[in-house]
C-alpha cells in the first residue's frame, strides 16, 4: 500500500522497540487465534469457517508490505516474518511493471529509496525526472529496467531514520516478482497447513497504461495461470483508482477493494478523465453504494475513520464505518504504525520520535468503530490488540 500519507516520511533516530520478532518468535500460533468475530456483512465468521472472505477473522490484521516495521518492505523476509507473527493476510505486492512487462513488488515505480540502485554505476544514466500522477519525481523507475536488470539490485530500508534496526537487513533480499509471490503463497500454504492470503495493490494504473503497460490484464493473466482468479480465491486486489477496480471486475472474480486517500484528494484516474469528484464524494452513502456495485470493500486512510485535530489528537469517529456496512462493504483502513510520529498525539509516549507509543490504546480506538481489519507495519502488536479487544 502506498499513499499520500502526511506521516510517511517522519524522521528520527534511536528506536525503542518493545515488541518485535525477537520477542514473539516465529510460530505466531497464539497470536493467530481468532476471537469472537463481529459480523462483517451480516454473517461474520472466525478462522476456519465459511469460504473466501468469510473464512477470515474480524477484525483481521493485514501485514502492510509484510512486517515492514521489522524488515525492509516488499521482500520475502518481510512477508515471511508477517506470517510467522500470525498476520491474517500479507500485502504481498505493490505491483509495478518492468520495461519488459513483468510485475514486481515495490512500494512505488521509483526505486531509489527502496533498493541499492544508486550504488550501481552501470545504472547511473537511468536516473531521471518524471511526472507521476501530477508530481515531479526524480530517481530510477522500474519501467526503465528489464526484470533481469532489476534482479541485480537488492532491497534496502525505505525510512532508515525511523527504523535504523531494519538497515541491518539491507542487501539481503532481491526484488520479488508477483509470480514469485504467488508461488511463495502456495509454498507457505503447504508448509503451514492453512491457507495463506495475500492482498496486492495495483500502483498508478493510469500512469502505466499510457506506456502500454496495463496492469489489470497482467494481474489477471497471472491469477488465471495460478488458478487464483475466483470469488473464493485467497487473493484480494486493491487500487486507489476506481476505474482500475472496475476493469479488474471484468477480468477476474477476486474480492476487490477501492483505496481512499484524504477527503479532499481526487483519484488520479478522475483527474485524467475530468471527473470532478473527490474522496469526500466517494464516502457519502451515494458514493459507497456506487462502489458496492463493483467492489466488496474499501480501504480508507485512518483519518477518514477518526479524524485528527490540529494537535494530532483523535476527534469523534465519522459515520463511514456505519455507512459502508449499510452499503454491504467491508473496511480495511491503513496504516497503523507503532512509532510515535505515526500515532495520534494522545498515544505517543515521551519525546523520542522512534519510541513506540501506546499502540494498543490506538488500536482499541479504531477497532471500537467496527472496522473489519487494519493494515499495520507491526502485525504482532495488531494481533495482540485484536485479541484483547474481541475477548474483553
Amino acid at each position: 500500500m502506498a499513499t499520500p500519507e502526511s506521516n510517511e516520511q517522519a524522521s528520527g533516530t534511536g528506536r525503542r522497540a518493545v515488541l518485535g520478532a525477537a520477542v514473539l518468535g516465529a510460530g505466531g500460533t497464539v497470536l493467530g487465534l481468532a476471537g469472537p468475530a463481529r459480523a462483517a456483512r451480516g454473517a461474520g465468521q472466525g478462522h476456519g469457517r465459511g469460504r473466501g472472505l468469510d473464512s477470515l477473522p474480524v477484525p483481521m490484521v493485514i501485514g502492510h508490505r509484510g512486517a515492514s516495521g521489522y524488515r525492509p518492505e516488499h521482500t520475502f523476509g518481510s512477508y515471511q516474518l508477517a506470517l510467522d507473527m500470525g498476520a491474517d493476510i500479507v500485502e504481498a505486492g505493490d505491483l509495478v511493471p518492468t520495461k519488459d512487462g513483468h510485475l514486481v513488488c515495490r512500494h512505488e515505480p521509483e526505486i531509489g529509496g527502496t533498493t541499492d540502485v544508486a550504488d550501481h554505476p552501470e545504472f547511473a544514466g537511468r536516473r531521471t525526472t518524471k511526472t507521476l500522477d501530477g508530481v515531479q519525481v526524480t530517481g530510477w523507475f522500474t519501467e526503465d529496467f528489464t526484470l533481469a536488470e532489476l534482479k541485480r539490485l537488492r532491497a534496502v530500508e525505505r525510512i532508515p531514520a525511523n527504523r535504523p534496526h531494519n538497515t541491518l537487513y539491507d542487501g539481503r533480499w532481491e526484488i520479488p516478482t508477483f509470480e514469485e509471490a504467488l508461488r511463495w503463497q502456495d509454498e507457505q500454504t503447504r508448509k503451514r497447513g492453512k491457507q495463506v492470503w495475500i492482498y496486492p495493490e495495483l500502483k498508478h494504473p493510469t500512469y502505466f497504461r499510457a506506456f502500454g503497460l496495463g496492469l489489470e490484464e497482467r494481474v489477471a493473466k497471472l491469477l488465471r495461470k495460478h488458478g487464483k482468479d475466483r470469488r473464493n480465491s485467497p487473493v484480494i486486489l486493491q487500487s486507489f483508482e476506481p476505474t482500475s477496480v472496475q476493469r479488474l471486475r471484468e477480468l477476474v472474480d477476486n474480492p476487490l477493494v477501492v483505496l481512499l486517500s484524504d477527503a479532499g484528494s481526487r483519484p488520479w484516474d478522475f483527474v485524467e478523465s475530468g471527473d470532478p469528484r473527490t474522496t469526500a464524494d466517494l464516502v457519502t452513502p451515494r458514493g459507497l453504494k456506487e462502489i458496492a456495485s463493483y467492489a466488496q470493500g474499501i480501504g480508507p486512510t485512518l483519518n477518514l475513520i477518526i479524524p485528527r485535530d490540529s494537535a494530532g489528537r483523535l476527534t469523534e469517529p465519522t459515520t463511514l464505518v456505519r455507512d459502508a456496512h449499510r452499503a454491504g462493504l467491508i473496511l480495511h483502513p491503513y496504516t497503523m504504525r507503532n512509532e510515535n510520529p505515526f500515532l495520534p498525539a494522545e498515544f505517543r509516549e515521551g519525546a523520542d520520535p522512534d519510541a513506540y507509543g501506546d499502540v494498543f490504546g490506538a488500536y482499541r480506538a479504531y477497532f471500537a468503530t467496527g472496522i473489519d481489519g487494519v493494515f499495520t507495519d507491526q502485525p504482532d502488536t495488531g494481533l495482540l490488540a485484536r485479541e484483547d479487544f474481541v475477548n474483553r
